[in-house]
């Protein structure tokens, strides 16, 4: 189900110079944004919770796994080099599944260790806040990768959509529709780590067996319908 020569092109692919500086770009951007909170007010609990939760969590993670699950295949599938991937004797799930993967620990590396390293800085872990935004950092990955990596092979608009998700619908409707809040990767990754720091910093508006059955259904369904879409685009390909 891994093939070690289509992660190494979607890797290169992946890190690339110019998505290199975006996936650069926000980590760098929370750590100067924490030493700076750090630096005018002190290890706070509160606050680091609240930057983690507002900048780390609700923005840099859905976006850095927009970058990642789109790019693993949408540029191939849009310049039309994805049917010399698809003539090769490669299974198409085996495709899919290895550029989750590659976007699961691209989105990983890009966005919870840099949590963990703000939440350090922040307030030196206190209360759990630093380990548990990086679980939840780390989960939201898994779901973020699977579903961007679905809309890089339904839509040629799979960054369009995939910002709209993150940016209208987990952080607008997110805050202000409480239904909406059901639907949101951000809440069921918070859901996990609720049970992880020590007080009710860390909160979530879903129960965590609903978050943990949503995550692992919408992951293993996003993953599943785009491994069929791919063998549709094959076909399409040969007509």
């Amino acid at each position: 189900m891994y093939d070690p020569t289509v992660a190494r092109l979607t890797y290169r692919a992946l890190l690339g110079r110019r998505r290199a500086l975006i996936l650069f770009a926000l980590p760098a951007l929370l750590i100067v944004i924490a030493a700076a909170v750090r630096g005018f007010t002190g290890a706070d609990d509160q606050i680091a919770a609240d930057v983690l939760g507002g900048f780390a969590l609700a923005t840099m993670v859905p976006i850095i796994g927009v970058i990642a699950g789109t790019g693993a295949i949408g540029p191939e599938i849009d310049d039309g080099s994805v049917v010399y991937l698809l003539a090769k004797p490669v299974k198409r799930p085996t495709i899919i599944f290895t550029k989750l993967i590659v976007a699961i620990g691209v989105t990983m590396a890009f966005s919870a260790i840099p949590t963990l390293i703000a939440g350090f800085i922040l307030n030196g872990n206190g209360q759990q806040v630093a380990v548990a935004y990086t679980i939840a950092a780390l989960v939201g990955s898994i779901a973020y990768a699977a579903l961007f990596l679905l809309l890089g092979t339904i839509t040629r608009h799979a960054v369009v959509f995939g910002l709209v998700y993150a940016l209208v619908w987990e952080a607008l409707f997110g805050t202000l529709v409480a239904g909406a809040r059901t639907l949101s990767v951000q809440q069921w990754s918070l859901a996990i780590a609720h049970k992880v720091a020590d007080a009710d910093l860390v909160t979530s508006d879903v129960s965590l067996p609903v978050a943990t059955v949503l995550l692992v259904g919408v992951t293993v369904l996003a993953t599943w319908y785009a491994g069929q879409k791919l063998r549709t685009l094959k076909l399409a390909g040969e007509e």
